[in-house]
Order: structure tokens, then C-alpha cells, then sequence
């Protein structure tokens, strides 16, 4: 088991087994285009190695990783392409052998891993970043909307039809809220954001009879592809309000709602204090953390890992060296990334059980 503690500097390890770690969090910055063109990120390979490596699922990563690995790519002449589908679909190339690693924001299931092809080892599972899913919303005249949980959970079930509904009325005193609809904007593709997202859900609304997972079937509100398309969803509908990751949210220039937490408190989605809901968090050590509902009073409330999906043997041995480098690189140099673009970059003890694992890929299998 691992431990975040929410300090300053690095606390030595008592033992390999019991670490005692830190998560800290920085301003964000802006993230690459969300629109349809940012599906697929595959840079041209640099000086004439002619490797390429191919890699696809999670969209809530995806700005990241697009930043990634182009860097890796330009330094070290390596192609790297990734289809930005969603997590559904990346753990489905993943066990098809259709890619060469996949990504996921919802830690594989043991039906998932039942289905791993024994000739590959063992499905290796490291996480890459922290990240947050926030309330995005397209009303004119709202600047600062506060969401307590009875709102959220009645705009997600369809029982809040309106902006001006008493309950929200409540949460945003003072504030001309328009009678206008509220349409609800969710991901129709199978989706580890939906995952983090319905998590919360679960936990904060009693009424809530959907369930959670990568795909529900939700009572209420029009369906988009990809983190790209509910944010373009929400763009381009006034009155819209649905979920996203940060990062798009904030590309975009969308207005974020703040949520109330776990303590009643209302907390604005900030890399900070999305940090402080991973605080005191025990994660195993195959890194299958979930925090649906977080209990720090300073925690924003919808907070994940998002993990990276790699073959134990690999056939290619360029391909075993080539993603253990990138591994390497983006655990850091690779961390003054995802503090600009608003992720939450791993404490250095996390990072080194990470490589760890990762020195675990061998070729020739």
C-alpha cells in the first residue's frame, strides 16, 4: 500500500511497502485544441529512427499526453500515436493487441483482466497523472454558479429542469438565474470520465438509480463523444451544463461550476484542491486507487489517477526500450507539463514505484 500525505517536502520511506508520500498541485495552464483535430496525436518521427509506437483510449489525458509525446518524440525520434477514443474503447484495443499500450481512467476491472492474452505476461497498470472532472456549464449573466449536492444530483437525474429551480436558486443568492431549460450534456461512448464522474454521483445522490461505470444509462440529456465533444456540446447550446476534464474546460474558456464536497463545503475546481482530495489516500500496489467521494474539507470532489496500460513481453525490443524512455521522461521532465496544462503531477515516491513497474515490460516474448 501507498500513502499520499499532503506535504511540502518528500517524507523517506519507512519501508517499500508502507510509503508515506506527497501530492502537490500547481496553477494550471491552457491545454491544446479540444476540437475534432485533436483526436489523434501522431508526431512525425525525428532524426530518421523510423520506430513507431501506437497507443490509444482516455480523452481526459489525452492534452497531456498529446504535449508528452511530442516532446518525447521531437527529443528522441520515436513516433508516437494516439487515438484519443476513450477509455472503453483503449481497454478494448489494449486486450485486442491492437496497440502497443492503452490508457484508461477507470483501473481495469477483474472481467477486464480476465481477458488479458496469456502470451503477453501480466497486464501492467501504472498511473500518469492526477486529474479532475468538472461542472461545465454555458449560461449567460452566471459567473461563479455554486452547485450543492441536492442541485447537481437533481440536474443529473432530470429532476431540475430549469436554472431558476428553487434549489439552485438557494445555492446562488443574489444571483438573476434565467428561467431557460437546463439541457444536460454526457458522454455517449464508453468513457473512464463517466467513470470517475458517475462514482461521485453514486456516493452524493441517495436518488440516483443509474449506477456507475464507463457507460449508464442516464434519465436525462443529450449524448456527446469524447471529453472534445461534450465540451463543444456545451459550447455551442446555451443553457447547457455537462462534464468534462479540466483542462478542456478551461481551453475552451468554459465557466466551471463550484461543487459542494463531502463536508458542505463549496469548493471551486482548482488543481489545488484537487490534489487534497488524494491526500491521506491508501493506493494499492497495482495503483487501483478510487476516491468517489473525498473527505478533506478543502478537497474538490470529483478527482482520479489515469492509468497507462502496457504489455508485460513485448515481441519488439525497441518498443520495450522506447516506452520504458518515455516512461522515464514523463515521470520528470514531463511533470512541468502537467502542472501547465492543470493535472496533478505524481510525487517523486509514486513516480519511482511507477518505473519500477515499468522495468518490469522485457521483449522477446
Amino acid at each position: 500500500m501507498f500513502l499520499f500525505r499532503s506535504m511540502v517536502r518528500w517524507v523517506a520511506p519507512a519501508s517499500l511497502c508502507a510509503l508515506t508520500l506527497s501530492l502537490t498541485a500547481c496553477g494550471g495552464g491552457q491545454a491544446p485544441s479540444s476540437g475534432p483535430s485533436a483526436a489523434t496525436s501522431a508526431p512525425p518521427a525525428a532524426g530518421g529512427a523510423g520506430l513507431a509506437i501506437k497507443g490509444a483510449g482516455a480523452t481526459a489525458p489525452y492534452p497531456l499526453y498529446q504535449k508528452w509525446f511530442d516532446e518525447f518524440s521531437k527529443a528522441n525520434g520515436v513516433q508516437i500515436g494516439y487515438e484519443s477514443v476513450g477509455s472503453g474503447a483503449g481497454v478494448k484495443q489494449f486486450l485486442a493487441e491492437t496497440v502497443d499500450f492503452g490508457a484508461t481512467d477507470s483501473a481495469l476491472k477483474d472481467d477486464e483482466r480476465a481477458k488479458f492474452p496469456a502470451k503477453r505476461g501480466k497486464a501492467i497498470q501504472v498511473p500518469t497523472t492526477g486529474l479532475f472532472v468538472v461542472f461545465a456549464y454555458n449560461l449567460d449573466g452566471v459567473d461563479n454558479l455554486k452547485l450543492s449536492r441536492d442541485s447537481f444530483c437533481g440536474i443529473v437525474d432530470g429532476s431540475i429542469k430549469t436554472w431558476n429551480d428553487a434549489k439552485i436558486a438557494k445555492d446562488n443568492a443574489g444571483v438573476n438565474l434565467p428561467a431557460d431549460p437546463i439541457t444536460w450534456v454526457h458522454r455517449s461512448d464508453g468513457s473512464g470520465t463517466t467513470s470517475i464522474f458517475t462514482k461521485h454521483i453514486e456516493k452524493a445522490c441517495p436518488n440516483w438509480k443509474a449506477g456507475s461505470g464507463k457507460s449508464v444509462e442516464w434519465p436525462t440529456g443529450t449524448g456527446a463523444k469524447g471529453n472534445e465533444g461534450v465540451t463543444a456540446q456545451i459550447q455551442q447550446t446555451k443553457g447547457a451544463i455537462g462534464y468534462t476534464e479540466f483542462s478542456y474546460a478551461k481551453e475552451n474558456n468554459l465557466k466551471m461550476a463550484s461543487l459542494q464536497n463531502k463536508a458542505g463545503e463549496f469548493i471551486a475546481p482548482t488543481p489545488d484542491a484537487a490534489a487534497k482530495a488524494l491526500t491521506g489516500v491508501k493506493i494499492p500496489e497495482d495503483f487501483a486507487v478510487s476516491v468517489p467521494d473525498p473527505e478533506a474539507k478543502e478537497a474538490y470532489p470529483i478527482v482520479s489517477l489515469t492509468w497507462l496500460l502496457l504489455y508485460e513481453n513485448y515481441p519488439d525490443a525497441a518498443k520495450v526500450d522506447a516506452l520504458k524512455n518515455l516512461m522515464k521522461w514523463a515521470m520528470k521532465d514531463g511533470k512541468a507539463v502537467a502542472t501547465d496544462l492543470g493535472y496533478i503531477p505524481l510525487p517523486d515516491e509514486v513516480a519511482t514505484k511507477v518505473l519500477t513497474a515499468v522495468d518490469g515490460i522485457k521483449a522477446g516474448q
